[in-house]
């Protein structure tokens, strides 16, 4: 009878367990959300609930505020940075973005002219539509981790007469197939990109 009572238990517990891990294998990875980031002027729908951290970058004998929320889906970190340029501190947007750019470019080692682009548009929170540029690039691997990023910036004034500069990208870890504009063209990386809207 114990044996018994004892079979029935362990057969329920087995039970449980395979419903738990199936449950668990059927939810989805995504767990798609919208994200008001009233402070930066902007809002994104990230994969997950992202992480946020501010910090005080000194360039050109100044101070600028950048703010970073990201998120780590499996292989992808997807994120926006946004850095505010007041208007005293406008004129130095356009070589801050340049550098910001030839050092990416530099580490994927492509030129920026020759680079896997796309063009397209985004939309504001108002619902005006502007172009934009995105680069997809693979890094030259060092071990063996491969890393591709899809990457896109853009520039949005401030009511204040300052001007914020974002950078929205997805980085992956690992081979990009069939390649690398494919990879970050599926549904689950392009949403973050159609979602994100400045103010």
């Amino acid at each position: 009878m114990g044996r018994a009572l004892f079979r029935v238990g362990l057969v329920r517990s087995c039970l449980l367990l395979v419903a738990g891990i199936l449950m668990c294998a059927c939810s989805p990875k995504f767990d798609w959300r919208t994200v008001q980031s009233a402070q930066e002027r902007y809002t994104a729908l990230f994969p997950g609930k992202p992480d946020k951290m501010e910090r005080k970058i000194p360039y050109q004998d100044q101070e600028l505020q950048q703010t970073l929320e990201a998120v780590k889906i499996d292989e992808d970190i997807y994120s926006v940075s946004s850095i505010y340029f007041s208007p005293q501190q406008a004129e130095l947007l356009p070589k801050l973005l340049a550098s910001l750019e030839s050092n990416l470019f530099g580490n994927a080692g492509v030129d920026q002219s020759t680079a896997v682009s796309m063009d397209g548009s985004y939309q504001t929170a108002g619902h005006q539509r502007f172009a934009v540029k995105d680069y997809f690039l693979e890094f030259k691997s060092v071990g063996a981790t491969q890393q591709a990023m899809r990457v896109r910036w853009l520039t949005r004034p401030s009511l204040n007469g300052g001007i914020w500069l974002y950078q929205v990208s997805v980085l992956h870890a690992g081979s990009v197939e069939p390649d690398v504009k494919t990879f970050f063209s599926a549904e689950d990386r392009a949403n973050f990109f159609d979602e994100f809207h400045p103010d």
